[in-house]
């Protein structure tokens, strides 16, 4: 091979090179700007307004059942974790009873659908979100609901509401992650109204929460970690003081 084609084969095997590098920064910057969007997502599920600064609707959601406990409490009802679920399954999951349970069907069934039909399920009469949220806030949200869903019973075993995690492993992960604010004992902040291990007597909203974090607070999401850490937190939780 002469000087002009080995310096021919020097550049295209460097832009290759480069290209196949460039390739990997954009797609892991991508990935990284997913998870930031599903851990919004998944806040804009649990407390939209919050999320977004907006004062809560004054009127009850216009699907929520005229007979059920929270009818006339426009600030939870309009919540779509209140008629969907923690755990995302609504009348066939944890909400199949109970105060929170309206018989509505939970958004499980959406996992993985196109993100524009999530948006215009959104905004369509029944679930009446049209106008409340930016484009960016529908982004978000149907990116949760076809994208950031998790299967539950994989970590939390249903029947006995038990984590299935390492109690031990999950201390060092809370003291390191999570005491600074919490304190050790999960009984902080002080506004806080129930301690962490008594907040684990509905781990599907804990492990939403420790994922995507907690609407309008300077609470982080650890969704882009392994969710064994998540469950081993848990796990750990449920071994603290339920009174403060």
């Amino acid at each position: 091979m002469n000087t002009r084609n080995n310096h021919r084969f020097t550049i295209m095997r460097t832009g290759m090179l480069l290209g196949t590098a460039l390739s990997f920064v954009l797609t892991s910057v991508s990935a990284a700007e997913l998870e930031s969007s599903l851990a919004r997502g998944g806040q804009l599920y649990d407390k939209w307004y919050a999320v977004i600064d907006a004062d809560a609707p004054k009127a009850s959601h216009p699907a929520y059942p005229a007979d059920k406990k929270y009818a006339k409490k426009a600030k939870s009802n309009w919540r779509c974790k209140e008629c969907h679920g923690w755990d995302y399954q609504g009348v066939d999951g944890a909400y199949a009873s109970g105060k929170h349970n309206t018989g509505i069907k939970g958004i499980n069934g959406m996992a993985g659908a196109d993100t524009n039909t999530i948006i215009n399920v959104l905004q369509n009469k029944t679930h009446a979100y049209a106008g409340k949220m930016d484009a960016a806030d529908f982004t978000d949200l149907a990116n949760f609901v076809s994208r950031g869903q998790e299967n539950l019973d994989q970590y939390i075993d249903r029947a006995s509401k038990k984590p299935k995690g390492n109690a031990a492993k999950g201390e060092v992960y809370f003291n390191t992650l999570c005491a600074q604010c919490h304190g050790k004992k999960g009984d902080q902040p002080k506004d806080m109204k129930k301690t962490l291990a008594k907040q684990m007597g509905n781990p599907w909203e804990v492990m939403h929460k420790i994922l995507n974090g907690q609407p309008d607070e300077q609470m982080p999401a650890l969704r882009a970690l392994d969710r064994q850490i998540t469950v081993d937190i848990m796990s750990h939780l449920a071994t603290l003081p339920k009174k403060k």
